[in-house]
């Protein structure tokens, strides 16, 4: 989710250490009468060497990758089903090498295909990708025969001048190139960013648009990436960079493509809703179009001009086929696939050789399970081994043990049992006065990108946390901050959770332990976080003490919609998240006595 930012470090890292289920589609309207004597559905001739008016063309996509190359391990890797008797079924997905045969086996019969993005491909990357400044996922995108992505929030983790590199080739500027002889050559499908502008010119950083053409078909993608995005990254990320509004930029590029002639358009855009239910053949079309979806895309499917003809989006990591009325009350598709490479989407665009547009009618959509009971992709396999030989050195490392699965990304609960591991690790490692004097810790829950699993990954053993398993808990590589605040600040920034830019999605953050209080959800805003209940080692908060407070430097800079923690004063810079977590790791845990998961019992939740 929004999901945080953040450095890679890799370089000091380094020094220092198909298939598919049927869905349920959204079929918009019937199509229209005749559509099939047309020749609807194949793109050949029919009859006397005429071409057919109308050509169907699949569209296949998919979001916020995140570098998952691997198969993401435990909970987060798995997609939520809903059987016809009602029960919900999590079925273990995605993965590359799996992800590759399901688009390949997808395109079979299809002669027009064609394979977008909406962003956040890479960033936040477990250690096989983030180590190498996210390169193997570029490959591996060249090697699924991706035609063209949006920018996402995470494309900017590293600033602009490394998204050109990912763009455009080159070796990394610190660390050189990783494989002897061999020059990272790009990505081979365009980066599209057309809300992003250089401060100091004015252009766009990267291309708004590309047009896709094959036999006089024509269809244009726009890219666009959240307008808040310099909320969810570090300051260094977006340097120089202004975020435009998602709907005036893809209306305004909507209309110089009509000018060109192409009338055909689907704007990729990285900003999504949360649909009613977590399963992915929910029917979020229940009971009108678009009903079972609320969050920012519903705004901005309904101001974006009817030109554009279907919208692909990402950024919620939710699963959602929908359609959302446009500003002339017509339906059109709004899609999602869940992350991690866990699902895809397979759209059908039929378009009109005469308009030269689609016919809205008839476009149908359905997302479908990258399962893991088909074929490996023999070209990924060899990436991803080739890749982890690099990293093994580092990757192997074991930093723990643990008892038990301790769930964190994939955790759907406000407090998290990995959420309270980092926290207490974060004060653990800073209440020295030496090293900060921290009386309390703060872990935004979007900066957890996955869950620690008690299953081997390798041949490490059952219950072994590696360094590479710990890096992909924590890829960010964040530098901890310990800094003055006051009670008032405090008691702010917990009600900042629920209430400004965090209302609509609260962003509850994982507390260490001995701060308590009490999360009403019955009320709104920030009523929600009951202020008398606040209590810090059993004594209430005093609004005038000051208190020292640690997190790491993205919240201290006021990200995630909590300006009250960037009021911080007489800040002291520790040791990096993940050093700490790993130390406490090695604390806490023996092969004979491991972590056990904690309780979750330091936010009282009413619902």
């Amino acid at each position: 989710m929004s999901a945080t930012p953040q450095k890679n470090r890799a370089s000091r890292r380094v020094l220092a250490a198909a298939a598919g289920l049927a869905t349920v589609g959204a079929l918009v309207a019937a199509m229209p009468a005749g559509a099939h004597d047309r020749g609807h559905g194949h793109g050949g001739g029919h009859g006397h060497g005429h071409k057919p008016r109308t050509v169907d063309v699949q569209l296949l996509s998919f979001n916020d990758l995140h570098g998952n190359l691997e198969p993401p391990a435990g909970s987060a890797g798995n997609v939520s089903e809903t059987q016809p008797d009602g029960t919900v079924k999590a079925i273990p997905a995605g993965g590359v090498e799996y992800l590759a045969t399901s688009l390949r086996t997808a395109r079979k019969g299809n002669p027009y295909s064609v394979t977008a993005a909406g962003g956040d491909m890479v960033g936040a990357s477990p250690l096989l990708s983030g180590l190498f400044h996210d390169e193997p996922t570029i490959e591996a995108l060249n090697g699924l025969d991706l035609d063209v992505t949006a920018v996402g929030n995470h494309e900017f983790d590293e600033g602009a001048t490394e998204l050109a590199r990912l763009q455009n080739g080159g070796c990394h500027p610190v660390e050189g190139c990783y494989e002897k002889g061999k020059k990272f050559k790009g990505a081979d499908f365009p980066y599209l960013a057309a809300n992003v502008t250089k401060e100091k010119t004015g252009k766009p950083l990267l291309k708004p648009y590309t047009v896709w053409k094959k036999n006089g078909v024509k269809i244009g993608f726009i890219g666009v990436t959240l307008e808040g995005t310099p909320d969810i990254v570090t300051a260094n990320g977006v340097k120089g960079l202004k975020f435009h509004d998602e709907v005036e930029t893809i209306n305004k590029y909507a209309r110089e493509l009509d000018r060109k002639g192409v009338k055909s358009i689907v704007a990729l855009i990285h900003e999504g809703g949360a649909p009613a239910s977590t399963s992915y053949n929910y029917d979020c079309d229940s009971p009108g179009a678009g009903d079972g979806i609320s969050g920012p895309i519903v705004d901005i499917a309904k101001g974006i001009t009817p030109k554009v003809d279907a919208l692909v989006t990402g950024h919620t990591h939710q699963a959602y086929v929908c359609t959302v009325p446009d500003p002339s009350g017509k339906p059109r598709m709004v899609t999602s696939a869940s992350s991690f490479g866990k699902l895809y989407t397979d759209t059908t665009l039929t378009y009109d050789r005469r308009t030269n547009d689609i016919v809205r009618t008839s476009v149908k959509s359905a997302n479908h399970i990258v399962t893991r009971d088909q074929p490996k992709a023999p070209d990924m396999t060899r990436l991803i081994d080739r890749w982890n030989k690099l990293a093994a050195p580092i990757a192997n490392k074991p930093q723990g043990w643990i008892s038990a699965d301790i769930n964190g990304r994939g955790s759907t609960a406000p407090e998290k049992p990995l959420g309270n591991v980092i926290a207490d690790a974060q004060l653990e490692g800073l209440a020295p006065a030496d090293k900060g004097g921290a009386e309390v810790a703060f872990m935004n829950p979007g900066g957890i990108r996955a869950d620690l699993v008690h299953k081997a990954s390798g041949s490490e053993g059952d219950g072994v946390v590696t360094y590479g398993e710990a890096f992909t808990v924590q890829p960010f590589t964040n530098m901890m901050n310990v800094v003055d605040l006051t009670g008032a600040q405090l008691v702010t920034a917990l009600q900042q959770q629920v209430s400004g830019p965090n209302e609509a999605s609260p962003k509850i953050l994982q507390v260490s332990k001995g701060l308590t209080y009490t999360l009403d959800l019955t009320k709104s805003g920030a009523d929600r976080v009951v202020a008398g209940s606040i209590k810090l080692n059993g004594e209430a908060i005093d609004p005038a003490r000051t208190y020292r407070v640690a997190m790491n430097e993205f919240l201290a800079g006021g990200g995630d919609g909590f300006p009250a923690l960037g009021q911080g004063t007489n800040k002291l810079v520790g040791a990096s998240d993940l050093d700490l977590f790993n130390a406490y790791l090695a604390a806490h845990s023996t092969a004979t006595a491991p972590l056990a998961p904690p309780a979750t019992d330091r936010i009282t939740v009413i619902q």
